[in-house]
């Protein structure tokens, strides 16, 4: 199975979340086949990586976002298990300093991007300025309106300087994010993990829908394009990215490059 195929927000479509089952598992079982695929899948990308990074000709931006307890950390954590720490370079985006607010919404982002060879996590995003401070009313409608073309015209600058970019929606249903919140409430390993504003922000999550539904809708791109991953089941959501990370890598024409150093003159030493 294609997963890249499968997940990808066409570009043009109209996003409808109620369309999107965040349960779905593409008929996958949890099971030790499906464990064994995806064992297979993080060894292989850990051996593409090297590649990739030994190469420097491309860097590789992947997106995270989704509701409150969507999965973000834990997709970090499972998915980039194997990957070299040398070559990955993890970012989370919180509440924006009063240096990063006296610029453009875009400039903390172009700051964290990864280098060629490198591959870029963003925990949240420049997408927070269409989702959060559209929800919470922090700009006028007309200044967040303007930033989807802002954003795909700043992501394909990006794409024509050879940085590849994967956007995944963590979609969980409100029922999954309840239990999770709960969770956490009631495992001291968790309480670091919740706030109260976690919990507020839960009473919003209409208007999250509506302001995720149009990011999805109008961001995705031919050269940016958007991932809806089912996400209440976290194996399922491990196994989906990790294999459209591989797909990714795959369809790069990749290899070692050849020694710059003369072996000839090493020996005669």
């Amino acid at each position: 199975m294609n997963f890249t195929r499968k997940l990808m927000v066409s570009p043009g479509s109209r996003v409808e979340l109620k369309k999107w089952d965040p349960a779905d598992t593409l008929k996958y079982t949890h099971d030790q086949k499906t464990e064994a695929k995806l064992d297979t899948t993080l060894k292989r990308l850990d051996a593409l990586q090297y590649v990739f990074y030994a190469e420097k000709k491309r860097a590789l931006l992947i997106v995270l976002q989704g509701m409150d307890a969507g999965g973000k950390d834990g997709t970090i954590r499972h998915v980039m298990t194997g990957i070299n720490p040398q070559g990955c370079r993890v970012t989370p985006f919180k509440e924006p300093s009063e240096l990063e607010l006296a610029h453009d919404f875009l400039w903390r982002i172009h700051a964290a991007m990864p280098e060629k060879g490198m591959f870029g996590i963003f925990n949240r995003s420049h997408y927070e300025d269409v989702l959060i401070v559209r929800v919470h009313k922090l700009v006028p409608k007309k200044v967040w309106k303007e930033r989807y073309d802002q954003i795909n015209a700043f992501e394909k600058m990006l794409a024509e300087n050879h940085v590849k970019i994967l956007k995944f929606f963590l979609h969980i249903s409100p029922e999954e994010q309840k239990k999770r919140l709960e969770e956490r409430l009631t495992d001291p390993h968790k309480y670091w993990k919740i706030s109260e504003a976690d919990l507020a922000e839960r009473k919003y999550w209409d208007q999250y829908v509506d302001a995720y539904e149009d990011a999805l809708t109008r961001c995705s791109t031919s050269w940016a394009p958007w991932f809806v991953i089912p996400s209440d089941h976290k194996w399922f959501r491990n196994l989906a990215i990790s294999r459209i990370l591989l797909e990714t890598l795959e369809g790069f024409d990749m290899g070692i490059p050849q020694p710059s150093a003369d072996f000839k003159q090493l020996k005669r030493r």
